[in-house]
This record gives structure tokens, C-alpha cells and sequence, in this order.
């Protein structure tokens, strides 16, 4: 009962964070009236995960990909979240026609269900991380964490560094986790 009140959350919250306007290659600074928690303009906090990879060169496939699924405000709420987040690289050693293929509209439920593998609800800092050690991601699939001399690794993606952020922690990886394949 309780794992399914928390899903029932998770779920509410990523359904009531998305994007209203249609409109997802918008600039997350643009100010719009009415807009999500994405459009709250801030300098003087911690950045949001969102804004961890917006800040970051390395991601702007995964920021496009975000704004494509209409997940931006979803991840700018309060969390707490821990994102897994592939670098640029890590998304160009998909096969080739892949990234294009799932930003395509007719792609969006791949490209989400894609995009919450890559999320847990809760943060799992650096130092609570356990040789494998599952969490249990926004799309109900598992990953499995590896922790081997001070190195961490998600579904054997090697994780790159961390970042703190004000709605959790992001852990850069250099690999795209792909859910199995359950059909």
C-alpha cells in the first residue's frame, strides 16, 4: 500500500510539473506568465537539477531531450531527486539515428519512460551508495548501483562527479541507461 501511495505521488508530481504550453523548445529563463516552477527566476539560491544541466555544456542533449518530454518543471520542484545525468558523449554512443529518432513527437512515451529511468525519488548521496545497491526509478524499473574502491557506477555507466543541488544531487555518468525491455 505504501509503495503504491508513493508511486501515486511521483506520478502526480511529474503530471502536474509539465509543461502547459506546447511549446518545448522554449528557453527555461524566458518569463512566462503563469509558467512552472521552471520559470522562477532565482540567483541567490543553490541551482535546481535542471539548472545544473543547463549551466552545463556537456548537457544540452539532455536538456533538450527534458524539454522535449516536457520535464522540466517536473525536475525543477522541490524533489528530492537523484538524476543520473548522461553527458552529450554519452548520448552519442547511441546508434546513430537514435537521439533524432526519440525526439520525435511520435516518440515522446519512449523518450520519457528513457528519461525516468534516470531519476529516483530521494536522494542518495556519494556516501550511501553500496556495492550493488538497487533503487527502484520514477519509471518503476530498477537500477543497479556498483561501488568498487571509491568508484561508483550505475547499470555499470561509470559515474563521472556529483553535484549538489537544491532538489537533490546529480550524478553525471557517461553512458545513457536504457530500461529493459519488457514486452
Amino acid at each position: 500500500m505504501k509503495r503504491l501511495i508513493l508511486i501515486g505521488a511521483v506520478l502526480a508530481l511529474l503530471s502536474c510539473g509539465q509543461q502547459q504550453s506546447g511549446d518545448s523548445n522554449m528557453p527555461v529563463d524566458e518569463e512566462v506568465s503563469g509558467g512552472g516552477q521552471s520559470t522562477v527566476q532565482d540567483d541567490t539560491s543553490e541551482p535546481d537539477v535542471v539548472h545544473i544541466a543547463i549551466a552545463s555544456p556537456d548537457h544540452s542533449t539532455l536538456v533538450t531531450a527534458l524539454q522535449t518530454a516536457e520535464y522540466v518543471d517536473a525536475l525543477s520542484n522541490a524533489g528530492p531527486f537523484t538524476v543520473f545525468a548522461p553527458t552529450n558523449e554519452a548520448f552519442g554512443k547511441l546508434p546513430e539515428g537514435t537521439v533524432e529518432g526519440l525526439l520525435k513527437p511520435e516518440s515522446k512515451d519512449a523518450l520519457r519512460n528513457i528519461l525516468e529511468y534516470h531519476v529516483f525519488v530521494g536522494v542518495i548521496k556519494e556516501e550511501f551508495v553500496r556495492d550493488e545497491m538497487t533503487l527502484n526509478q520514477v519509471n518503476l524499473e530498477n537500477v543497479t548501483l556498483g561501488k568498487q574502491d571509491g568508484k561508483i557506477t550505475v547499470n555499470g555507466a561509470n559515474v563521472l562527479g556529483t553535484v549538489k543541488a537544491s532538489n537533490g544531487i546529480v550524478y553525471i555518468i557517461d553512458a545513457v541507461l536504457l530500461p529493459p525491455d519488457n514486452n
